[in-house]
């Protein structure tokens, strides 16, 4: 398939427009999944330590999970075994409601379903509207985070906020653990279309380490739906997202990390907001080259979006900016190569890219001869040999 599709990329012609630029070949060419994870430690100093995640091996487990159980409590017991040896947590095919919390400190884990991503579902609702304290009572009806235990800092942390909101605290799983793998799984998180098209952030997940691998899940939500984090926004983290299906309406696939991803199919829904939604949201150090990967993947809309195809790709997150609006330099400046891909119907083809989150900054590229693609004063969210009705202009 893939032969046949890039025949057809020369339908998009670098530089593009200034509202929809397109990368040449001599352009492209860093951008493979080897440079975004060729570099660790912190923005102002990167390092150069070679990250080569391989498919994730579902070998036999020290933990299992049967439906009726909780998943926390396995998570809590691997991290209590402590050590540098991976350990294996096999979740059954089940049905299993609540948030999981993996800390920071946990010994390198693989979390994987038994059977098809479809039978095996972690669902919670939760809206990041609710107040800390709300939503401390919301996830732990059950007293499944309690003081001793290693995801009660992690609850506590969000418990304890001084905010009006829950904000990035509303998610099903959230992942603070380094080499945290996770595979066959379907992660929703069930508020969906019960709340109006306004701003209701509902994580089905968030990940805020280095060395996350995501295998062959499904990702289900509205707005916010993956969040690959760093935790210390000073300091990279490297994330792999392959052969995954990923749902949403606003900036479901958002975040600081240095993410690819490989052969997943990102699909944005009109049953809640039927105009404007967005894919992707990165808010990346302005400093830093690389921030989202997408290759080889399916990019579509549904039925409502095809019929007024209002949809955008994506925008950057200008995130911390609301007060002083974007500082070249200073805030994030989201990038993203969109590559090798197919796109398709309900996306607006002249003007793809929305303006910015948080600060509504115009979009806008560099086309000229030599240009800079990481210049801070203009965006850089990039597209080549895309194909497919929604790569036509």
């Amino acid at each position: 398939m893939w032969t046949a599709a890039l025949a057809l990329a020369a339908l998009m012609i670098a530089p593009g427009t200034p509202a929809r630029p397109v990368l040449s070949p001599s352009e492209a060419a860093p951008f493979v999944a080897a440079n975004y994870w060729r570099f660790a430690g912190a923005y102002t100093s990167p390092e150069t330590d070679p990250w080569r995640p391989q498919p994730i091996v579902t070998a036999r487990p020290d933990l299992v999970v049967r439906n009726g159980e909780a998943v926390q409590a396995a998570v809590n017991a691997a991290y209590r075994m402590g050590g540098t040896t991976r350990r294996r947590i096999a979740i059954m095919p089940g049905t299993y409601t609540g948030t999981v919390f993996i800390p920071a400190g946990s010994p390198p884990l693989t979390i994987y379903g038994v059977g098809r991503p479809e039978d095996v579902r972690l669902e919670f609702t939760v809206d990041a509207t609710i107040t800390p304290a709300a939503w401390a009572t919301l996830v732990n009806p059950d007293g499944r985070y309690a003081s001793g235990d290693p995801a009660w800092p992690m609850f506590q942390s969000c418990a304890t906020k001084t905010s009006t909101t829950a904000g990035l605290c509303a998610t099903v799983v959230w992942a603070q653990s380094t080499d945290l793998q996770l595979k066959g799984l379907t992660i929703t998180n069930t508020l969906l279309d019960t709340v109006d098209r306004g701003t209701h952030q509902a994580l089905a997940l968030r990940t805020d380490a280095d060395r996350t691998q995501l295998e062959d899940l499904r990702l289900i939500g509205r707005q916010d739906t993956l969040l690959t984090n760093a935790d210390d926004v000073a300091r990279i983290a490297r994330v792999s997202v392959r052969d995954s299906y990923i749902e949403g309406d606003t900036d479901f696939v958002f975040g600081r990390a240095a993410a690819v991803f490989d052969r997943c199919r990102f699909r944005l829904v009109s049953s809640r907001k039927d105009s404007g939604g967005v894919i992707f949201a990165p808010n990346t150090a302005p400093s830093f080259p690389y921030g989202f990967l997408v290759t080889h993947s399916l990019i579509e809309a549904d039925a409502g979006y095809r019929a007024a195809p209002t949809g955008f790709l994506g925008r950057a997150w200008d995130q911390g900016a609301s007060a002083t609006g974007y500082l070249p330099g200073v805030t994030p400046n989201g990038q993203l190569v969109l590559r090798d891909s197919v796109l398709g119907r309900g996306f607006n083809t002249l003007t793809p890219w929305a303006p910015a989150a948080t600060t509504a900054r115009p979009f806008l590229a560099r086309t000229d001869p030599g240009r800079d693609l990481n210049d801070v004063n203009y965006n850089r969210l990039w597209e080549y040999a895309n194909v497919g009705p929604g790569a036509h202009t």
